[in-house]
């Protein structure tokens, strides 16, 4: 199960479970959509991978409990900010390689 992580990594931007800004890595890394276009180039610092939408859990019981209420968000921050320099130079070789290719 997603743990729906409450915010950006790198810039600690507050992403509600409902977010549609909120992009995850196979991992679950969690950023805003400014930091995974403006700053990550869809690179992600933590794997090098790339990264998709983060679902959205329904806020009520639509079937069979699967739902915010009885699987709620995780309330764990991981604001790890990303040095810029650092990760432009680790990007730099395999952002041009699709994500389903690295």
């Amino acid at each position: 199960m997603l743990e729906l992580r409450p915010t950006c990594e790198n810039c600690n931007k507050t992403l509600p479970p409902s977010s549609l800004e909120a992009r995850i890595c196979s991992y679950e890394c969690t950023f805003c959509a400014d930091c995974v276009d403006g700053i990550l180039e869809n690179v992600c610092p933590n794997c090098g991978g790339g990264f998709v939408p983060r679902p959205v859990r329904p806020f009520r019981n639509l079937k069979g409990d699967n739902f915010l209420g009885r699987h709620p968000a995780s309330g764990k921050l991981r604001y790890q900010p990303v040095d810029a320099a650092a990760h432009a130079r680790f990007a730099a070789a395999i952002k041009a390689t699709p994500p389903h290719q690295r």
